[in-house]
């Protein structure tokens, strides 16, 4: 048994090749010997969001404050609040973050296939984006 102490790993900034505005990434956990999930808590600020992305073997958000957005590649625009469990299959092209006037922050859960848990594709747009000109 592992108890990782609150703190012990210092918050990171979302890096801008992978995001669009203020983000904060608290890493929660790694893969571990047998297990091949991580999880970290990733807090946007008004109008942040991902890149467009792909997970090899699908991703799990749990969203735990504020109101946000998920869509798909040419998909309807979801958006999500507290208590919110977001299933993307293996491959799905989306991106999420949070709304253009509130916060949002969510648990990230994915699965690592040879090592590699997200493939990184381009910026979501202003046009792609709802509310990108009241998040300016």
């Amino acid at each position: 048994m592992e108890v990782k102490r609150c703190g012990s790993v210092p918050s990171a900034k979302g890096p801008a090749d992978w995001f669009t505005g203020s983000v904060r990434v608290d890493m929660l956990f790694q893969p571990n010997g047998t297990t091949r999930a991580s999880g970290g808590s990733v807090t946007f600020e008004p109008g942040a969001r991902t890149a467009w992305h792909e997970h090899p073997l699908g991703q799990t958000l749990i969203i735990t404050a504020g109101c946000g957005c998920v869509q798909r590649w040419g998909g309807p625009l979801e958006t999500i609040r507290p208590g919110n469990v977001v299933w993307i299959p293996a491959g799905v092209k989306h991106w999420h973050g949070a709304s253009a006037d509130t916060s949002m922050t969510h648990i990230a859960i994915q699965e690592a296939l040879d090592g590699k848990v997200v493939d990184w594709l381009e910026h979501v747009s202003d046009e792609q984006y709802p509310g990108a000109a009241a998040a300016r």
